[in-house]
């Protein structure tokens, strides 16, 4: 693929099971991105490096899936005009991921993070790449396929049900 267009971080790389559900749908959309472990507590250098550059490096859009406190879409998107989402992930530590939920959902007035459901980094990626097809007729074009595909299956689902009656 070419230049990333979508920046996709994690505290940890044992949310990287969920957070590849976001890379693959990206993909699977023909939206160039990249992927790395970017931790808001024990790396904040890096933290603070990566969402200072990511315009300069031509990102558009930084999905970032944190667990437990879960700081670092929040932090992110208070050091990049970037559009942030964030993906609550229900890690070890967790409180059946509601602290992630909230941390990332509950965000002050002038700092937006834009917060899919509990372990949706499939969503994070959809809505990533709607957010880059405003200007770009080929990504729009693969979301257009992608939902007719979801609706296909749905009609699929209804005719098979219908018809075991």
């Amino acid at each position: 693929m070419s230049q990333p267009k979508v920046g996709i971080i994690m505290g940890s790389k044992s949310d990287l099971n969920v957070m590849q559900d976001a890379a693959d749908v990206l993909k699977e959309l023909g939206v160039a991105y990249e992927i790395t472990v970017v931790s808001a507590h024990r790396t904040p250098e890096r933290m603070f490096s990566y969402a200072k550059s990511a315009a300069d490096r031509g990102l558009k859009v930084i999905i970032a899936g944190a667990g437990g406190a879960a700081h670092l879409p929040g932090m992110v998107a208070s050091l990049t005009y970037l559009p942030v989402i964030g993906v609550p992930v229900k890690s070890s530590n967790s409180i059946d991921g509601w602290d992630s939920i909230l941390s990332i959902l509950q965000m002050p007035n002038g700092i937006p993070v834009a917060t899919v459901a509990l372990n949706a980094a499939k969503n994070a990626g959809i809505l990533a790449a709607q957010i880059v097809s405003t200007g770009d007729e080929t990504i729009i074009s693969n979301l257009i396929a992608y939902k007719d595909q979801l609706k296909q299956k749905v009609e699929e689902s209804a005719r098979e049900m219908e018809s075991s009656d």
